[in-house]
């Protein structure tokens, strides 16, 4: 009688690990997606400025005051409001509208002018996954990607501005030749512009002189803990068009790429392989109990 209690008590142990094991893999994935979507572009479409009317910035303006442009890399999911903190922690961790959020904000470096007057601007996002943020700055790590989308638009002060990127870089997050800003003296800015060319994987010649100003678009690396990639690109007073041919592209191909189709398909073989096991736990389970039942019937 002991001995069978004691089978019966360590099944339901097993049955019961197997059921809290699937529950925390549910909630862990949901926790996930939870923070992906906070950093979706789509949360912000309806405060982007257009044309038609500038109510709706306004209205994100009203509810932050931190927010002083809008920033877009054509061909990207990169589609967001920009800020600026008194330092460059608060946004790591914050969302536009000033909420609390582990996917927090693009934001310019605090040390930098909020309308672009400094030679070069940084400015930061978290990298994530599913196009989120500046997720999508590891696909210009691809050559062909980088040759094919070369510009952006950067909005602020009430005005649209063209983005011209002509640089792509892996660095280390504590590369002072790159992260420092702003850089005032006509020596130092050629000395920067070299740098830039120098480090560069991909660069495109643009004629970019110190007369310029340039925006610098940073994110982290997964494969290195202090790597950052960097876009470099150049702020004009011409507005380049939105390629929407391109744009329909990349959402045909978007299902499939790493950060959509793969991962989707990633996350769903967690939630099999943890149902898999519950259910071979329970036919296990089943086939101990109508042995033990036929055992039974014999001995009778």
């Amino acid at each position: 009688m002991s001995i069978r209690l004691l089978d019966s008590s360590i099944n339901f142990c097993v049955f019961l690990f197997l059921l809290l094991l699937l529950s925390y893999g549910c909630y862990a994935i949901w926790d996930s997606e939870q923070i992906y979507a906070a950093g979706d572009a789509a949360n912000y479409q309806v405060y982007k400025p257009s044309e038609e009317s500038e109510l709706s910035f306004k209205d994100l303006k009203d509810q932050n005051s931190d927010v002083l442009g809008w920033i877009s890399v054509y061909g990207t999911k990169i589609d967001y409001p920009l800020l600026q903190g008194e330092d460059n922690q608060k946004y790591i961790s914050m969302n536009a509208q000033g909420d609390y959020s582990l996917a927090g904000s693009i934001f310019l470096d605090y040390r930098n002018a909020p309308d672009f007057t400094d030679f070069n601007t940084i400015i930061f996002g978290h990298h994530m996954e599913k196009s989120a943020m500046f997720g999508d700055l590891e696909r210009f790590f691809e050559q062909d990607f980088f040759e094919q989308h070369k510009y952006g638009n950067l909005y602020y002060q009430d005005k649209d501005h063209g983005i011209e990127f002509f640089a792509f870089m892996e660095v280390d997050a504590f590369d002072s030749s790159i992260y420092t800003t702003p850089v005032s003296q006509a020596q130092a800015k050629q000395k920067y512009l070299d740098s830039i060319k120098n480090q560069s994987k991909y660069y495109r010649a643009i004629d970019v002189s110190i007369e310029d100003y340039l925006v610098l678009l940073s994110t982290c690396t997964e494969n290195t803990t202090n790597g950052r990639h960097i876009l470099v690109g150049r702020v004009t007073d011409k507005v380049f068009p939105e390629p929407k041919e391109a744009n329909q592209q990349v959402d045909k191909k978007e299902f499939f790429q790493s950060g959509t189709f793969l991962e989707k398909l990633k996350e769903n073989a967690i939630i099999v392989c943890l149902f898999s096991l519950l259910v071979i736990a329970l036919f296990i389970l089943y086939l101990n109990k109508k042995r033990k039942l036929k055992k039974d019937g014999e001995n009778e």
